[in-house]
């Protein structure tokens, strides 16, 4: 009851193919590859960068920082 039969998968897949066609989802699936290795080579690249430049959205001068930084907290303490 839990488990489906191997006709159930055919019906699906028979009833997938006719509502998309085989054109549209064999784009769909170029797509997909290409989209995995696309993000494989950026986490590659990714892990390349990230040993030689600070994150983005930090600063890497903390003095440049102590300039504009205001600490809300200390404003609201006074």
């Amino acid at each position: 009851m839990g488990s489906f039969s191997i006709w159930h998968w055919l019906i699906v897949l028979l009833i997938v193919v006719m509502v998309f066609g085989t054109k549209k989802l064999k784009n769909m699936g170029s797509d997909l590859g290409g989209a995995v290795k696309g993000f494989k080579d950026g986490m590659k690249d990714g892990s390349a960068d990230a040993a030689g430049t600070p994150p983005a959205g930090q600063v890497a001068n903390s003095q440049a920082a102590d300039k504009t930084t205001i600490d809300v907290e200390a404003k609201q303490k006074s």
